[in-house]
């Protein structure tokens, strides 16, 4: 009996882990397949073998494998010239440089976040040029000036749109030069694309705000350290941090290289005073909630005074976090009655820091949680009046 039901079970564990593993590779696909030759590493067509030049030029009988281009496009290769992220391939947009690519969309109603990596055209080189991303729901200018890591390259989080099922979607990256004398431009460097596939946000029993410990976002790069740039997004529809408008620019992080208080991801704000996160919600009027979260730092060598006022509807109120760039993290909570309309929930940095290498940093917000403060008072008594059902039941 026991050796027929230890093999069953035995058989039910590899089974279920057989499942897992599947998922895990349908999820993993979900995202990587939507584009062909994401990461540039196919080659282009006709590529001698024994090239030596970091620089191909692509051309009618040249082509890169999945994507169509216009202008000045070269393919780059690991080089001493450029600084690409894993020694790997990347695609140059020269003047007038633009390459596109259309993809179908996989399933109804879903949002489309597209992680890319930028980078200018060289080392010891200014970014005069700039880079267009465009889809029919959506467009961006990346300027490329200001670095928040200690790599010349960076990645940026971009919301791209929503479509049904099986639309063609025509992404577009161009370059836009910014000034007169194009010879002198440091033409940018584009590599490692990830779209990912994101369904509509339902709201939990157990917090009024959607996506409050910011768990839903653009895709982290396997490769990448140094977390995700998130620009200015004034709608919270169009933002890659779904369900958050972006003030400024802020860093998005995983716990995988960076100090996290719960989760996989949370939010660095990086830009200084002003920037930050900021949401929406209807609440009753007049009644009482608790806004909780947690403030902390990345771990990341950001010391300092951190200074962060967080608005709930018509109260302010500023938090302070003495930071030694270690990975501290504390919760907070203010109280608050709902006024007429939508209640906005913001976080704003009151302070600018840096790093001893001049790399812009700031403080981590996780885990908001917005609640009905009455509903923290009736909870316990709740308990008591199941427990008392349930006796008088047994009884």
């Amino acid at each position: 009996m026991c050796m027929i039901s230890c093999s069953s079970s035995s058989s039910s564990k590899r089974m279920e882990l057989q499942r897992f593993f599947l998922l895990l590779l349908f999820v993993g696909l979900a995202s990587a397949d939507l584009l062909q030759n994401p990461d540039f590493e196919s080659p282009p067509s006709n590529l001698a073998a024994n090239y030596t030049t970091p620089f191909v030029l692509l051309a009618e009988n040249n082509t890169i494998p999945g994507w169509t281009f216009e202008g000045t496009v070269q393919y780059v290769t690991a080089d001493q010239t450029i600084a690409l992220p894993d020694n790997g391939h990347a695609i140059q947009l020269g003047q007038d440089g633009k390459i596109n690519q259309t993809f179908i969309a996989s399933s109804d109603d879903m949002n489309y976040i597209l992680t890319l990596t930028l980078a200018p055209g060289g080392r010891n080189c200014s970014a005069n040029a700039n880079v267009v991303l465009s889809a029919p729901d959506s467009q961006i200018v990346f300027t490329l000036k200001q670095h928040y890591g200690n790599e010349t390259w960076e990645s940026y989080g971009q919301y791209l749109g929503r479509w049904d099922r099986d639309e063609p979607i025509n992404l577009v990256l161009e370059s836009q030069t910014t000034e007169s004398d194009s010879n002198s431009t440091c033409w940018p460097v584009i590599d490692k694309l990830l779209l990912k596939t994101v369904e509509t946000l339902v709201q939990g029993n157990d917090n009024l705000l959607l996506n409050g410990g910011f768990e839903v976002g653009p895709e982290f790069l396997s490769n990448s350290a140094l977390g995700i740039l998130l620009d200015a997004a004034p709608s919270p529809v169009q933002s890659a941090l779904r369900q958050w408008s972006i003030i400024g620019m802020v860093k998005y992080i995983d716990s995988k290289h960076f100090s996290v208080p719960k989760g996989n991801a949370a939010i660095e704000i990086v830009s200084g005073v002003s920037a930050g996160i900021q949401t929406a919600t209807s609440l009753t009027e007049g009644s009482t909630y608790k806004l909780e979260f947690m403030l902390g730092d990345a771990n990341d060598a950001c010391e300092g005074k951190f200074i962060v006022g967080v608005q709930a509807g018509s109260m302010v109120q500023n938090f302070t976090l003495q930071s030694l760039g270690t990975g501290s993290a504390m919760k907070e909570s203010m109280t608050f009655k709902a006024g007429v309309g939508s209640t906005t929930i913001s976080f704003l940095s009151y302070s600018t820091n840096q790093k001893k290498d001049g790399v812009f940093c700031g403080p981590v917000i996780d885990e908001v949680v917005l609640r009905a403060s009455h509903g923290l008072k009736l909870q316990p008594r709740l308990k008591i009046l199941i427990y008392v059902v349930v006796l008088v039941t047994i009884l």
